[in-house]
Order: structure tokens, then sequence, then C-alpha cells
């Protein structure tokens, strides 16, 4: 998990918030849309559960094999993470644990955990910095044993945000990344198996840029700069066109982000002018609280039509599906709605680019281009259906000011991603 170094922040937050303390907050898109870790935390790809203070203890009064505590070590990792280290687990922890990010190193449990309570606010000095801090544990790996008992690392893959609430504009930073647990078996203690070290790698500057999607250390300058680079305020954003439909962030990249989305349903008709599609499913949604935001596919033959969907139902956790949009149903195909039809579209990975000019081709082409070379460049495979297909996604209220909100959406192929 990243632990960020109090210090570094303590110091930021105070000359930002003096820097920029005329401007107001501006509205963060990406902070609202992260989702409770609670509800997507998982283990070797399967939902998990945490357990108990009162489990965990019992199993560690059972003498374990190596790897029995292992497996125990994995389930409590996610325990922490989705409790945010309440408790911690010192027992897992060598006394004298090491900790490296791209931004700081220091050593002790002591001061790990300090440093994870000054995060969470659980301290006086971090009741005062900071807020609504927060980690989604994705994927928990490795762990595996050789022949002569040595363990392999284990690996953590998540998403963290916190609010700087020393700034006057409260900004929200997002990290994703990994954690590398280096691990020992610990035969004298009563959980068998020891944490060394822990390095954790951000994706926004570790990632190697030659398409293998592994990490390097790198200067501690550049993450310092991109840590620095979320705290500054935003400018005035134009009025989003309705709430937004949902996902879990799984990256935030160098220049781009990959989301979770869950399967929608949506209101969805060919169109010539993108203003007269906004019209027409305007009119026809009306009363329906259609979501945001307007997505807009464009193949690549100059004949095929362009189709435009408003999101209206998404399948919330622990459903299979999206509740169904009976009065869009009824109206559907009938009428002067006779070519609109209610679309489902499934649970999908996406990586997303922004972009702020106005949605000309020109614009969209070349950021689609962009986010390509950027998945390329960080070892992530489009979904081959999209090679023929230019999506695009219009957040903003017809005619509003301020900076514009335009994404372009490439699906990620099974299992060319690590989600």
């Amino acid at each position: 998990m990243r632990i960020f170094s109090v210090a570094a922040i303590s110091t930021l937050s105070f000359q930002l918030s003096h820097a920029f303390a005329p401007l107001k907050p501006a509205y963060s898109a990406t902070g609202n849309r992260f989702l409770s870790s609670s509800t997507h935390s998982v283990l070797g790809g399967q939902s998990f559960v945490g357990m108990t203070a009162t489990e965990a203890e019992s199993t560690s009064a059972t003498k374990l094999t190596t790897e029995d505590a292992v497996s125990q070590l994995k389930k409590i990792l996610a325990k922490e993470y989705t409790s945010f280290f309440s408790p911690m687990y010192r027992d897992y922890y060598s006394p004298d644990v090491t900790f490296t990010d791209p931004m700081t190193s220091f050593s002790g449990i002591d001061k790990y955990q300090n440093n994870v309570d000054m995060l969470a606010s659980r301290t006086l000095m971090g009741s005062i910095l900071f807020t609504d801090a927060g980690i989604a544990l994705h994927k928990v790996t490795g762990g595996e044993l050789d022949d002569n008992g040595n363990i392999s690392n284990i690996i953590t893959r998540w998403t963290l945000r916190v609010t700087a609430k020393a700034i006057p504009w409260k900004p929200t930073a997002v990290f994703s990344g990994i954690s590398v647990y280096e691990v020992v078996p610990s035969p004298s203690s009563s959980v068998g198996v020891q944490i060394l070290h822990q390095t954790d790698y951000w994706d926004s500057v570790n990632i190697k840029p030659d398409g293998s999607g592994e990490y390097q250390k790198v200067d501690k300058g550049l993450a310092v700069q991109d840590f620095v680079g979320q705290l500054k305020p935003g400018g005035f954003e134009a009025q989003a066109a309705g709430p937004e439909l949902p996902y879990q962030l799984l990256r935030k990249g160098d220049g781009y982000e990959v989301r979770s989305y869950p399967a929608f349903n949506g209101a969805t008709l060919p169109y010539n002018r993108r203003d007269e599609g906004l019209g027409s499913l305007g009119a026809f949604t009306r009363g329906m609280s259609p979501l945001a935001p307007a997505l807009m596919e464009v193949q690549s033959s100059d004949t095929s039509d362009k189709f435009m969907t408003w999101p209206l139902a998404y399948t919330a956790p622990g459903e299979t599906s999206p509740p169904e949009p009976k009065e869009a149903m009824e109206k559907a195909g009938e009428g002067q709605w006779r070519t609109i039809r209610v679309t489902n579209e499934p649970a999908k990975i996406i990586a997303v680019g922004r972009f702020s000019d106005a949605s000309m081709e020109p614009v969209v082409r070349i950021a689609d281009r962009e986010l390509r070379e950027a998945l390329k460049r960080d070892g992530l495979v489009p979904a081959k259906s999209s090679e023929d297909t230019l999506r695009f996604a219009q957040y903003d209220a017809v005619f509003s000011m301020g900076q514009r909100r335009g994404e372009v959406w490439i699906e990620l192929e099974e299992g060319g991603h690590p989600w």
C-alpha cells in the first residue's frame, strides 16, 4: 500500500495552501467516482470478506506450515487494506521492517504504523492534514514456495486516494500501483512468516516505457512532481449533463486511466449531427434521469452509421444485471422514437484518455492515437474489436460554460491487462 512521507506532504500542503489560497476548489470527478474498497477487495481473483481480529488471533495460536502461513498472510493483507490498517497485524512485520516508495523510505514497525495512522487521520497531525483516505485492493498474487522453502514476493495491486484538507480547495490525490512484499519463514513466531521489506511502485511514474508492463525505480523528483500536480487547483469546469456512470479506478497512469465499468443499459440511436442526436435523446429520456456521459461510436467506414448512447441504469454491487428501464423499453422503436432502441453493455475494462477541446473529429482522433501509444508503451492491449471503432464520451451539458470534459474510450483485451 502507498504510504506517504508525512514530512513531505506537510511541507507541500503548507506551501500550496499559501501559493493558491485566493482560488476556489474545483470539482474532482475522479475522487467522486472512487468506489468503496470493501466491495471490490479480491484475493487471487476471488471476492474476499475480511477476517475478524478474533479469527486472526485464533489462527495465529495454532502452529502453521509455511504454506498455510503465507496463505494466512495474504488474507491479513487484504484485511489491512480493507480496514485501512485498523487494526494493523504487527506480528506479521519484522520489528526492523523497511519501506520504500517513489517519494520516501524509512525503517521500523513503529514508524510504519505512525505513517499509516497519520494518513488515516488517526493522529492529531493527520486529522489536521488529511481526510477521506481509502484503498481499493484489486489483486493479491505471489507467495509461492520453492523446493528450498524460499517464499516468492507477494504482490498487491491497489488504488489509493487521500484528500489534503489542509489546503483550502481540498484536492484529492489518487495513486495506483503495486506493493512488493519480501517475506521469509519465521518458525519461531506465532504466525510463521514475517515481512522484511515493502517496495511500492506507482503506475504514473514507475512503469518501464518499453511495453513490458514491468516497473523500475525512478528519480524522486518525478514522484514529487506527480504528487504536487494533483494538489494544484483546477480551473472552472463545465456543468455535467447528469450524474456520472460509476466506475472503479484501476490505474491512474501517465496520461490515461484504466477503469472497470459495470454492465449497464442505455438509449441508443444513429445520428449524423451530434447536436441533433443530443436533442433527440434528451427529449426521449425526459423524466428518466439518464446518466453521463453521452457515448459516441464511429466506425472507420465513411458509409457506416454513427451511434450515440445515453446510459440509463447500471448493475449495482451484488446484482447480476441492471434494472430494466421499463419506460424506455415501452417507447423505443415506436412512432417518433422508431430509430431509438434500448441496448445492453456488458461489464468492461476501459482505458480512458481525456481531452478538453470541443469534440471535433480531428481532436478526437488525435486523442485516440495518443491513448493507443500510451497503452502500447505500458504493455496494455486494446481489444481487437476496438481497432475499427472510435469511441468517445461527452460529459458536459449542452451550451455549458467552462472547461470541457471529453474522453476517448478503448476497451482492453481480456488477458491484455493485469486486472
